[in-house]
């Protein structure tokens, strides 16, 4: 079953074009914005279930900012070279996680309902 929406802001096209594709399938929409102003007005009109952020188009203030006005939208970080002192202040800023974003498959375990606890009961 489809949920409605996501967003990506994503400072390369091509990673924003392989998650799109990916995300297609467990989304009815997938919107990529190309700034944060637009990805804050896109998340007020579309209320998605989650946003894929990448850290290189937004700043940890963005990130906040976003977190405190649209509180419940999953926000998924990802840069290319997160590291666990990056995942750290992510999640500190409000971020629900934080992947490289050459790891595909964790940003989408993050991204789609219900996947993130699957993924935790496996990494328990």
């Amino acid at each position: 079953m489809q949920q409605a929406s996501i967003i990506l802001l994503q400072s390369d096209p091509n990673v924003a074009q392989m998650l799109s594709a990916s995300l297609s399938h467990s989304f009815h929409k997938v919107h990529v914005a190309s700034n944060v102003d637009e990805l804050r007005h896109t998340i007020a009109k579309q209320q998605p279930y989650a946003v894929i952020l990448d850290l290189e188009s937004a700043s940890l203030k963005d990130l906040e900012s976003l977190k405190q006005e649209f509180r419940d939208t999953r926000i998924i970080c990802n840069h290319r070279v997160a590291d666990e002192e990056m995942w750290t202040r992510t999640l500190t800023a409000g971020a629900d996680d934080c992947c490289p974003s050459h790891d595909t498959r964790s940003i989408l375990m993050s991204a789609i309902p219900g996947e993130q606890n699957v993924r935790r009961n496996v990494a328990a």
